[in-house]
């Protein structure tokens, strides 16, 4: 087990050396500082008609069952970014029923279309289903694909990105006829957008938990110091086996000998984020008093890998030692 996670904490160290190079190189991709890639100053202009949809929202989609109802709502959650160096946007969907898609979408400078090529989780297809279609001057993006109705009437299956904005957007799809004097709507999606933070944002977050951390250890808030690792998180003390699970580290930081913390200080030297992780190292130092009312001070270092989950920073792996 102690093997297997430093292997892991060492993996985390490497990828973020590995992302730090690549982007040097392709500086529109995905990085830690824009999480979700840049538009390349070379793509077509239209690369910008997805701009307000770049990022992640919380959606709620609903379908239709037949003519007259429509299915219960789904929670899902819809994500863009640029790909290929910000040549391209690749989106994907992560529905609670487990019905996840993604696309791949291109403009096509020659033809002056954008074409999407749709892929989705309930089976694989050696050829995907393609759309094709514009932004049109009211903002929406509109795309079809040919496809005829349950009767075998010639239509398109229309898609709408509509009410867009950085907060939030509408989607719908609907079986339209040829000269789309029938329209009929299966599916409908509504939007908004998480809130994204910047790197130095997050940052200041974890130094938040740390400062809190302190305070809590001071205050012999044992609860909340357990709060502040993840469910799954480990630590590993100075001359001890490795501590699994939220419980049992509570169960190490409490003090059973009536002594008391009188003072706490984190000090990070570095703090590196890698996607959902985050790494920091640095000193702490303080001061504790005896139940006989002897006071000592100590100090030492630390590596703590962080977790973001649930949107919140925990704690996941914390190792220490005394100098």
């Amino acid at each position: 087990m102690k093997t297997n996670t430093l292997v892991s904490f060492f993996i985390l160290l490497l990828f973020s050396i590995s992302i730090c190079k690549a982007q040097s190189t392709y500086k529109n991709e995905p990085s830690l500082e824009n999480q979700y890639g840049t538009p390349n100053a070379d793509a077509p202009k239209e690369i910008l008609d997805y701009a307000d949809l770049i990022g992640k929202c919380n959606c709620k989609s609903v379908s239709r069952i037949n003519q007259t109802e429509w299915s219960d709502t789904v929670a899902m959650t819809w994500e863009f970014k640029y790909i290929m160096n910000g040549m391209a946007i690749q989106d994907q969907t992560l529905k609670a029923d487990g019905k996840h898609s993604g696309s791949i979408r291109q403009f096509n400078s020659d033809s002056s279309r954008w074409y999407v090529h749709y892929y989705s989780s309930s089976v694989a297809i050696p050829i995907m289903s393609v759309w094709e279609g514009n932004k049109n001057e009211q903002g929406d993006i509109v795309l079809y694909k040919n496809q005829p109705s349950p009767t075998g009437a010639a239509g398109f299956y229309k898609i709408v990105f509509s009410n867009i904005s950085k907060e939030s957007f509408d989607w719908t799809g609907a079986w339209v006829s040829k000269d789309e004097s029938i329209i009929y709507p299966t599916w409908k999606i509504f939007c908004k957008k998480q809130v994204q933070l910047t790197a130095h944002q997050e940052k200041e977050i974890i130094l938040k938990n740390i400062d809190a951390f302190s305070k809590a250890y001071m205050n012999a808030n044992f609860e909340a110091i357990a709060n502040s690792y993840s469910i799954d998180a480990k630590i590993f003390p100075s001359g001890s086996d490795i501590i699994d699970g939220r419980e049992a580290i509570k169960e190490k930081w409490i003090i059973k000998d009536g002594s008391k913390i009188l003072n706490h200080k984190i000090t990070p030297l570095e703090i590196k984020l890698v996607g959902d992780y985050a790494y920091d190292f640095g000193y702490y130092e303080g001061e504790s008093e005896s139940k006989e009312g002897e006071k000592s001070s100590f100090k030492g270092k630390y590596v703590i890998v962080w977790k973001k989950t649930e949107g919140k920073w925990k704690m996941y792996l914390d190792i220490w030692n005394r100098i």
